[in-house]
């Protein structure tokens, strides 16, 4: 059985994810309640990425990812500004975020936007009102979670630009890259950081190393990650350089595992958007191992292949990753869980491994 349906308030209103309305989706996120309810976001709408239709949407679990809840709207195209790149993300006090971008090919408009929900858990979730995150900068993007700092502080990684940018959410050399850091708990934000790279970079992370430095690696065109770093807790940044990560040109995931290692979840081997691979770093990402393949699957364009991983470790160490596949194809939002030690030893030794679990896929589960 399905678990019941979210609340619908302000606006929202439920999705039944019929063929006819969806013909591509992809580009997800996910998060997990210390309780258990997994949340997926991801868009759909209109003929592709990008498109004016662009609209997120977000589905839920009670059961271990057995089953999720129909889709729910959670921001509509306005007027030909777009809604798309959600991300999920559980603050330290326990509300849920979700993220998400606006934003027209043509016009000046393009920003940041945030919905909140304060009990997650709840049999009927209630979300406020969405609000543009002001970074005092007139055109931004964002894509991936925050990271909370050891002085409490949160870090959001943004790509943004002061002037209006040809195709925006494209890519182009006046974009620049920094973080939105919030003292106040996400009430207000600082925009800080103006690191310059290769043109077609975007969707960067951050992670706070163990020497308290701050690591952005940043998604770019050149075949491998880059990366910058910020000895002061983000509000001035190095100069940007080549990491020997390689990567084609796709986004990838980063995080602190609670053992203290890093986590990445990237391409490995790869042909194209293929072979997404867990990999681990004990040495706070000077080497990684082999690690552990999640889906091999590749095709012959971006949109064909397994791409854009995002997930979380839970309370018991169990690893959930999201990603997608084949998006104007089967348009599969599929799920992971593997536990650290599977990274260590490249397959199965938990006994807790599950790949390629479908969420959702065009038509229908």
């Amino acid at each position: 059985m399905k678990p019941s349906i979210l609340h619908q308030t302000s606006g929202l209103s439920t999705y039944n994810g019929g063929p006819r309305s969806r013909i591509w989706q992809g580009i997800p996120g996910l998060e997990r309640t210390a309780r258990g309810r997994v949340f997926v976001s991801w868009f759909s709408g209109g003929t592709q990425e990008p498109a004016a239709e662009n609209t997120v949407y977000l589905c839920f679990s009670d059961n271990g990812g057995e089953s999720f809840t129909d889709l729910l709207t959670m921001a509509e195209p306005k007027d030909g500004v777009r809604c798309f790149d959600p991300c999920l993300w559980i603050d330290p006090k326990g509300m849920l975020w979700y993220f998400f971008n606006r934003g027209a090919r043509d016009s000046v408009e393009h920003g940041v936007y945030a919905r909140t929900c304060a009990a997650p858990d709840a049999a009927m979730p209630e979300w406020e009102t969405e609000t543009r995150i002001d970074f005092d900068m007139p055109f931004s993007f964002r894509m991936n979670k925050p990271t909370v700092l050891s002085t409490g502080e949160w870090v959001l990684p943004v790509t943004y630009a002061s002037e209006p940018v040809p195709g925006w959410g494209g890519f182009d050399e006046k974009q620049l890259h920094g973080v939105g850091i919030s003292k106040d708990d996400g009430k207000t934000w600082t925009l800080r950081g103006a690191i310059k790279t290769p043109t077609a970079a975007l969707e960067s992370m951050v992670v706070q190393l163990r020497d308290g430095r701050l690591w952005m690696p940043i998604r770019s065109g050149g075949g491998v990650l880059w990366e910058s770093h910020s000895g002061d807790g983000g509000h001035t940044w190095g100069e940007a350089n080549a990491t020997n990560i390689a990567n084609p040109h796709s986004r990838f995931f980063v995080r602190r595992l609670s053992s203290q290692n890093l986590l990445l979840v990237n391409h490995y081997k790869f042909t194209g958007r293929s072979h997404l691979t867990a990999q681990l770093s004990t040495d706070d990402g000077e080497t990684w191992n082999s690690g552990l393949l999640l889906d091999e699957r590749g095709g012959d364009s971006d949109v064909q292949g397994v791409s854009y991983p995002d997930g979380v470790e839970d309370n018991c160490g169990l690893i959930w990753i999201v990603y997608d596949r084949d998006r104007q194809g089967a348009g599969e939002i599929l799920l992971a869980n593997f536990r650290e030690e599977d990274v260590v030893a490249g397959n199965n030794v938990s006994g807790a491994m599950r790949l390629k679990r479908v969420i959702n896929r065009l038509g229908g589960n």
